[in-house]
């Protein structure tokens, strides 16, 4: 199968031209001042199904011949490419089977089944969804709708960079996440053709780099489990690395405590919701400020389907981080009104206590003594030293614990 041109990219345009929403691409004032580039936002998550895969899954599908759409298509996700195929199944008159790993999030699981897939819960990673929807397939006379490693799916994504070259066309620079490498394949083989200046650049994760061990002939050895499942591939595309090669400037690695604080800021600044994936782009820019500064970027917002639990979990972790939720360590006397006192003296400074752990029994202390545990909130990390330097005044020797 060959890489799309420019050609095929805006044949997909046209082919998929009011069944996918053009969302908008807007410029960010305060990331922009956070991160001394100039940052316009590409909100992806604004598809039905919450991410840019229904693009290339729509193109793929509305290719099929009549006999193929009768006997009906196969696909394995992490989650977004599965409601993709799915919901646009469904609505073209489709049968698809989505196999998906046993640990995919809940909420991307019960939407691909909600838009009318047969799923199939299938190994813990996506080469085990693999193995199975190849099997599957062939067991069954399905069509596979390959996730990134197809010449329509490719330009199917790459219709974003039409889009992109109309609403900044003063850009200098894209930042694209990258699982298997569809997204940024398609959007560096538009925005090439048409404006060569554009530098574009991807973004792993630190546990899967497959892009990065693709060019550089190597295998990957993945590891750890990362928020952003949806670039957590083992195996880059075949046809995605050489376009890749070719087009794209580097690819920036970038750990998890970014990943959260994109998604954190996302969620602040923009009030709307980035999976780990669709938070990449700004990761990546947050990362290596110094590369982007004074530059036009546009940051790539993949897609929003996002668990409430680990959405809930990295906010909590991001306000721990900026001591907006303290957890004190605090040696008291064991003598009555002593976690009164503690306590009267946060609230007296404006903090709000969220819990309180009293220890008597640990064998390391003296008889006479406790160990006072207390977790508060601030409205800030200098409203938390405020707080502490209350209790210090008052004779208690506080110790606030690493988040």
């Amino acid at each position: 199968m060959h890489a799309p041109t420019l050609e095929d990219i805006e044949r997909a345009s046209a082919r998929i031209s009011g069944h996918v929403t053009r969302t908008p691409c807007l410029h960010s004032r305060t990331l922009s001042r956070l991160t001394g580039a100039q940052i316009w936002i590409k909100f992806e998550n604004l598809q039905f199904t919450a991410s840019f895969k229904e693009r290339g899954a729509l193109n793929r599908l509305l290719q099929l011949r009549p006999e193929q759409r009768a006997v009906g298509v196969s696909a394995m996700s992490a989650g977004n490419h599965g409601q993709a195929v799915a919901y646009h199944a469904t609505r073209l008159g489709i049968p698809s089977t989505i196999v998906m790993p046993r640990f995919t999030p809940y909420v991307k699981v019960e939407q691909t089944r909600l838009h009318g897939a047969e799923v199939i819960l299938q190994g813990d990673t996506l080469s085990d969804a693999y193995d199975c929807v190849q099997e599957l397939t062939q067991r069954r006379g399905l069509i596979f709708v390959h996730p990134y490693d197809d010449s329509a799916v490719i330009a199917g994504q790459g219709t974003i960079g039409l889009e992109l070259l109309e609403a900044v066309p003063e850009m200098d620079v894209i930042v694209v996440p990258i699982g298997g490498g569809g997204l940024i394949g398609g959007i560096a083989t538009a925005v090439k053709a048409r404006a060569p200046h554009v530098r574009i650049f991807g973004v792993q994760t630190q546990g899967y780099p497959s892009m990065v061990a693709a060019l550089k002939g190597e295998t990957l050895i993945a590891h750890g489990d990362t928020i952003a499942e949806g670039i957590a591939v083992k195996a880059a595309g075949r046809i995605t690395t050489q376009i890749i090669r070719t087009l794209v400037e580097d690819i920036i690695v970038v750990d998890e405590t970014t990943l959260e604080h994109a998604v954190a800021l996302f969620l602040n600044v923009e009030k709307t919701v980035a999976e780990g994936a669709g938070a990449a782009a700004l990761a990546a820019v947050l990362k290596e400020q110094q590369r982007f500064a004074g530059k036009k970027v546009v940051v790539l917002l993949s897609g929003g389907n996002m668990d409430p639990r680990l959405l809930a979990s990295v906010i909590m972790r991001e306000l721990v981080r900026e001591n907006r939720i303290v957890r004190l360590h605090i040696p008291i006397a064991d003598h009555p009104g002593v976690l009164s006192q503690v306590a009267t003296l946060i609230a007296g400074r404006g903090g709000n206590i969220l819990e309180v752990y009293h220890q008597r029994l640990a064998l390391d202390m003296p008889a006479k003594s406790a160990n006072l545990q207390v977790v508060f909130e601030a409205r800030d990390s200098r409203h938390a030293d405020e707080v502490v330097e209350v209790l210090r005044a008052a004779g208690f020797r506080p110790t606030i614990a690493p988040p």
